[in-house]
């Protein structure tokens, strides 16, 4: 592992996919001309709008999707992130999938979200991710890469699951990805603290890509793309507007901090 820069996108999805591509494109290019080898987009980067147009659209979402991610890796020789898009699954439901591509266009690792949104939240919105999705039934994979470190897999309400990432810390990983598409109410209250917490008792850098703003008249999103350090240490905000948050992966800060607080070596149970 080398030290290098690394970009979590902050976006405003629409229902429009070919806009939302646009700009993710405008993002992607950003983050690389500002020096960073791995770019994240967020949950939702190509689609954010009602149920119904996502499952009709699903599948040229999905192609669009996949298609899109190993364009842009390939042009720009980065390794690429797309934090969660619509991919046909069974019984007319999709899966919200998470995929992480090379700077070769090559496939390296792919996720079907397993912890599924379906809330009801104090200030009155519902949200019923089940309705469309179907949940993954595999645990998120760890990605090992030579250059950028052990990176592991979830998508956005997985991150109030800590057992899934300590499952990623036992198989190794460094480098944790949280895309999101965090809701506005949540966000404000448990966004950074969560993420916060997965960085401390996993020693892992976090990188958080995420939704920001209104995507229609029912949802919007509270933004502050982060990036993480293994102490819990904020090194990058995107704020609320669409952006990047940009920092350095740094694998002697890593060691040292692994070093100072072995508390994964201390585990009992």
């Amino acid at each position: 592992m080398k030290s290098y820069l690394a970009a979590a996108v902050q976006m405003n999805s629409i229902p429009d996919l070919h806009k939302n591509l646009a700009q993710a494109e405008d993002l992607i290019d950003l983050a690389v001309r500002r020096g960073a080898e791995l770019v994240c987009l967020p949950e939702n980067f190509s689609f954010l709008g009602d149920e119904d147009s996502k499952i009709a659209q699903a599948e040229a979402i999905a192609q669009e999707s996949e298609k899109f991610l190993k364009t842009m890796a390939q042009r720009h020789q980065v390794t690429l992130l797309g934090g969660g898009f619509p991919v046909p699954a069974r019984d007319g439901k999709v899966h919200n999938t998470a995929l992480l591509v090379g700077k070769s266009g090559e496939e390296l690792a792919r996720y079907e979200k397993v912890h599924l949104f379906d809330v009801n939240l104090p200030d009155g919105n519902m949200y019923r991710e089940s309705s469309s999705v179907v949940a993954g039934l595999q645990l998120p994979p760890v990605h090992p890469s030579k250059e950028l470190g052990h990176l592991g897999l979830s998508v956005c309400y997985d991150v109030r699951f800590p057992e899934l990432y300590r499952h990623l810390a036992q198989m190794g990983a460094e480098v944790l990805f949280v895309p999101a598409a965090f809701t506005a109410y949540t966000g404000k209250d448990h966004w950074q603290v969560l993420l916060q917490a997965r960085a401390i008792e996993n020693t892992c850098y976090v990188i958080a890509p995420a939704q920001t703003g209104r995507h229609n008249s029912m949802r919007q999103s509270h933004g502050h793309a982060v990036i993480i350090d293994p102490w819990g240490v904020i090194l990058a905000d995107a704020g609320e507007q669409p952006g990047v948050a940009i920092a350095a992966i740094e694998p002697g800060r890593l060691e040292q901090v692994r070093r100072q607080m072995p508390s994964l070596q201390h585990r009992v149970f």
